[in-house]
């Protein structure tokens, strides 16, 4: 996976620019996600919904309508028709044709009307998306409101409504995209939205040809701008777009039995994107030592290696045995010890990693059962992998493609 930042012209001759992020491998199916995220800086929205459609195979075009106060401007000016020219540049770039709008804010609405003009677009999600953009002039100075355009300020940040975008925007020009759609509408709200009324939400919903499913944003605000929100709206978008859109794993060959695939996310430092058989996960490191904290550390990864192996392998021997085992959980942490505190380690000086594995065991055993079930948990495959000195790593050069 990787992002990197492209710049294509609109037929208004605007220079628009924006960010292009990569699933591994062919793209399975491309989508357009227009926002106004940025005028709170490090809003970790974008960056979540992006990932939850990047990680299952979509080449994703973000935009984003709004700058900082503070100084510069919007990198893409707000209009349709910007959303419907970043449609067309994927297209001709080679990639396939986008079958996926995701729209945020005004990003949201704006999105709404350019599907009636983007036939190839079969589903469409809205996060605190307004219907129409007549409430919006309320928010403007009295001089703008009577100019009829003017600077919507959204928390610390700003956004240029001109008489064009809030005439294509109007209530009526939304609700007749939505009506005409012929593909699946998703409605994510925050009920606490500051900016944008619940009202909206279901008018959105009433205006969908066909039946839309509205999910709430309990305690959200506008930005999803703390972590929990972000990733509560990413993980409904991501299953959804993959059921409405593309089935990834009937496009993609999975990776070899046995074989794991790494590569660079391109976000942040750390973040690295991993493909094993249909499956794909993210590392990364937590923000504390420089990284965006959107997957478990290498090392967590190891830790829960050991604690599924050690689960399973309970599985097998309670049903190989016929005991009542009703549940297993398992708890790990990881850290580096001093060898010399360390009663089981040959080595003396220096440190060594040490992971302590707390086990659960649920279900009517009695205390043999479970004192045999404790020493069987230091059996499984990856626990004696981990504590033998016989596991080689091998590294060679990949060839030049």
């Amino acid at each position: 996976m990787g992002t990197r930042t492209v710049s294509f012209s609109a037929r208004s001759g605007a220079r628009t620019q924006g960010a292009l992020e990569l699933p591994l491998g062919r793209p399975a199916a491309s989508a357009v996600l227009v926002s106004c995220f940025a005028c709170l800086g490090e809003s970790p929205g974008p960056a979540r919904l992006a990932h939850a459609l990047v990680s299952r195979g979509f080449a994703v075009l973000r935009l984003d309508f709004t700058a900082r106060d503070g100084g510069g401007h919007p990198d893409t000016v707000p209009s349709v028709a910007a959303v419907v020219d970043a449609a067309a540049w994927l297209s001709a770039e080679g990639f396939p044709p986008p079958r996926l709008m995701v729209g945020h804010s005004l990003g949201g609405t704006a999105a709404a009307v350019a599907v009636a003009r983007l036939p190839e677009v079969a589903a469409l999600a809205l996060v605190n998306a307004p219907a129409g953009g007549s409430g919006l002039l309320a928010r403007l100075t009295p001089a703008e409101q009577a100019a009829g355009e003017g600077e919507l300020h959204l928390g610390p940040g700003r956004l240029r409504l001109g008489h064009d975008f809030l005439a294509a925007i109007a209530e009526a020009r939304v609700s007749e995209a939505l009506s005409g759609f012929p593909g699946a509408v998703l409605v994510l709200h925050a009920p606490a939205d500051r900016y944008v009324g619940l009202e909206s939400a279901r008018k959105l919903v009433a205006s969908a040809r066909r039946p839309a499913s509205l999910v709430m944003l309990d305690g959200a605000d506008h930005f999803l701008s703390r972590e929990r929100d972000a990733s509560f709206a990413a993980d409904v978008l991501g299953p959804w777009a993959v059921r409405e859109v593309a089935p990834v794993a009937e496009r993609e060959a999975p990776l070899p039995s046995g074989v794991v695939e790494v590569r660079e996310a391109g976000q942040g430092r750390f973040a690295q994107d991993i493909r094993a058989g249909l499956h794909r996960l993210r590392a990364d490191e937590p923000l504390s030592l420089g990284g965006l904290d959107t997957g478990p550390t290498p090392y967590g990864l190891l830790a829960a290696a050991l604690g599924a192996c050690t689960s399973m392998t309970l599985r097998l021997y309670a049903e190989r045995k016929g005991w009542p085992l009703e549940r297993v959980s398992v708890r790990l942490s990881h850290d580096k010890v001093h060898a010399k505190d360390c009663a089981e380690c040959e080595q003396r000086d220096g440190k060594v990693d040490r992971l302590e594995r707390v086990i659960r065991l649920e279900g009517p055993l009695t205390d043999a059962q479970r004192e045999r079930l404790l020493h069987i948990a230091d059996l499984c495959p990856v626990h004696r992998s981990l504590s033998s000195m016989e596991v080689e790593v091998r590294t060679r050069m990949a060839e030049s493609t």
